[in-house]
This record gives structure tokens, C-alpha cells and sequence, in this order.
């Protein structure tokens, strides 16, 4: 990665390295070197520029020549947001970029994404692993516009920041690190990861009753990814974790199992039971909008919700994301042996 650069002999330099921990590769490591002479000259060159030059159509102060910065930030006009990623100044940074790896606020991810993906731009960005159900963020995963990286262990990542003290309850503390739960890397360059091949010995044909048959919509659910059945061709409401294992070649995503992007088959009236299974007093349709089933005694432990007609009782299902195969193991394989 770049080092900030430092003044000798009346001029600035710039030197450049890459970590050599155990984490890299020779490969990785005897690449960056062989092309770091690229990288250095992009820098060098926005370094020796006049500020002037890179903001010829704003109307900014005057920076010093001598103060060597890779791009001047101010705020547009009485609007204080200096650095703020909407800025015409940070757009124009972007306008640069060949590749935006960065820690975006969660608040405004869904901003920040459609900015990228406007600018096409490639990215790595961290995000909260429930971004994958925004309505914003979804279809360009479905659509094969994004997706996930390589994950971080746990599901937990871990941040310098030395102005707040780390609660987390985990054991996996850093020195000087807060550790944050439930973060995922976010995506458009292809990865190894994405390219294998999924396969479970689970069984549609031999367990039928492990996999029930939603409600209001024509697909069975899965409760762990582990237990996809490979040998089932109709349309699979799986958990949202299974874009951990996307191959886009062996799956086909076909929408979120959520109200606004899925057509329910039926919308029951329905009363919400607590946690013991009790009548509250309160009502709603096709349970709050998500994929329901029938409450199995046997395997849930209390129901969600009670048809007001009828009577019969539901389970509410997590989060689901419906997905369909498209290619058989066997034939994945075969493509990839024919690659070699």
C-alpha cells in the first residue's frame, strides 16, 4: 500500500510495500512488486499536480503548489460536507478510482452503493450482512450486478479505532481494535469463492417431510444451506447466509421472500401469538408480509400466528432468499475439467 510522503532534500518521495506476513502469498507479493511501478506513477503524477489544475471548473481557495496532497477536499458551497462522499470534490476522486476498497457508514450504504455502481466503478466495501434484504440492495445481487467476498471469520470483523473501548462479549479481543459483529464484505470483483461448486447429500426424494411447503408461496423451505437438496428442481426458500456459497452458474436467485418482491399465493388474516403461543390482541396479513408454514408440533416450538378463519396455527421463517438449480453437479464439473 501507499506511504504518506515524506520531504527530502527539498522534494517529496513516495515509497510503496505491501505487507509480508504469513497471510501472503510469494505469488501475491512477486506481483505487487513487478507492478508497483504503475501505482507509483498514477500517485506521483497527482502528487506533482497543481491543485489548480484538478479543480479547474470549481471555484475553491488556492492551495499551495508545495503542499503535496493527493486531492484537495473542500465543501461545496455552504453545505459543510467536506469529505462527505457526496461531494462534487469526493465525486471527482471517485471519477479516478480504478478500484474503492473502504469502510462505508451503514447508515448511508445503500447511497453509497448506487453511487458506485452509477459511477461503475469496482469495489470491496464492508457492509452489515443484513444489506443483502434491502430493497435497494437486492436486486442488484439478483441481477448479478454484486455479491458476496470472502467473509469475514465468525462473521465478525475487527477495526482500528483506538477512541472506544471494545464490549464485545466474544473472546476474539484485539489490541487497539473494536470488534464488530455481523459484517460482510460486499462486492463486484470476481473471486475463487464464487466459482465453487456446492454439494450436500441431502435429499428431497428420500425426506420429503424434512422440507415443508410454504403457505402462501410455492417453494419449500431449507433451513441451512447444508440441507439444500440437490436431487429438487422447483423453486427453494433458502437463508439469507446461502450467498455465502452463491454459484450463479449452479443456482439461480429468484427474488426475496418478503412482501414488494415476491407475489404471495394467498393473504390470510392473521392473529399474532407471543412467544409462549398466546393470544395478543394483534393482527396482521400473511404474516407482517414474510413466507410462512404450518406449525409442526413436533419441530417448532411455539406457533407465530393463527389464521383468524380457520383457526390453524403458523410458524414464522426467518429471512429467505428463493432460489432455483440450474445445472446439475456433474455437469459443472465436467465444464471445469474441460477448462483445464
Amino acid at each position: 500500500m501507499p506511504n504518506a510522503p515524506t520531504k527530502r532534500s527539498g522534494s517529496y518521495s513516495l515509497s510503496l510495500s505491501l505487507s509480508a506476513s504469513k497471510s501472503q502469498s510469494q505469488e501475491t507479493l512477486k506481483a505487487f512488486e513487478n507492478n508497483k511501478h504503475k501505482l507509483f506513477e498514477n500517485l506521483r503524477a497527482e502528487l506533482e499536480s497543481d491543485p489548480k489544475d484538478l479543480q479547474a471548473t470549481q471555484n475553491k481557495s488556492t492551495k499551495s503548489p508545495k503542499e503535496p496532497r493527493l486531492f484537495p477536499l473542500d465543501e461545496d458551497k455552504g453545505l459543510n460536507n467536506a469529505g462527505d462522499f457526496r461531494s462534487k470534490d469526493c465525486i471527482e476522486l471517485l471519477k479516478l478510482a480504478d478500484i474503492v476498497v473502504t469502510n462505508p457508514p451503514f447508515s448511508l450504504f445503500r447511497e453509497y452503493v448506487a453511487q458506485l455502481v452509477e459511477y461503475k466503478k469496482k469495489f470491496l466495501i464492508v457492509a452489515h450482512q443484513n444489506c443483502i434484504t434491502y430493497k435497494e440492495v437486492f436486486p442488484l445481487i439478483k441481477d448479478k450486478k454484486i455479491w458476496l467476498g470472502y467473509g469475514f471469520k465468525g462473521g465478525a470483523g475487527h477495526f482500528i479505532n483506538y477512541h472506544y473501548e471494545d464490549y464485545a462479549t466474544a473472546s476474539d479481543h484485539k489490541e487497539g481494535m473494536i470488534r464488530v459483529s455481523g459484517v460482510t464484505w460486499v462486492t463486484n470483483l470476481t473471486h475463487k469463492k464464487r466459482t465453487e461448486i456446492l454439494e450436500t447429500i441431502a435429499s428431497y426424494k428420500k425426506n420429503p417431510e424434512q422440507y415443508p411447503k410454504y403457505d402462501n408461496y410455492d417453494a419449500i423451505n431449507v433451513d441451512k444451506t447444508i440441507e439444500i437438496p440437490l436431487d429438487y428442481d422447483g423453486v427453494m426458500g433458502v437463508p439469507i447466509t446461502f450467498l455465502d456459497k452463491h454459484n450463479p452458474k449452479q443456482f439461480e436467485i429468484v427474488a426475496l421472500g418478503i412482501v414488494g418482491s415476491v407475489d404471495f399465493t394467498c393473504n390470510k388474516k392473521m392473529e399474532v401469538l407471543d412467544k409462549f403461543g398466546n393470544s395478543t390482541g394483534k393482527f396482521t396479513f400473511n404474516a407482517k408480509g414474510t413466507l410462512y408454514r404450518k406449525f409442526n408440533p413436533h419441530t417448532d416450538k411455539t406457533p407465530a400466528f393463527k389464521d383468524c378463519e380457520s383457526g390453524e396455527l403458523y410458524s414464522s421463517i426467518y429471512a429467505r432468499i428463493l432460489i432455483r438449480k440450474i445445472a446439475e453437479v456433474d455437469e459443472l464439473r465436467k465444464l471445469e475439467f474441460e477448462k483445464m
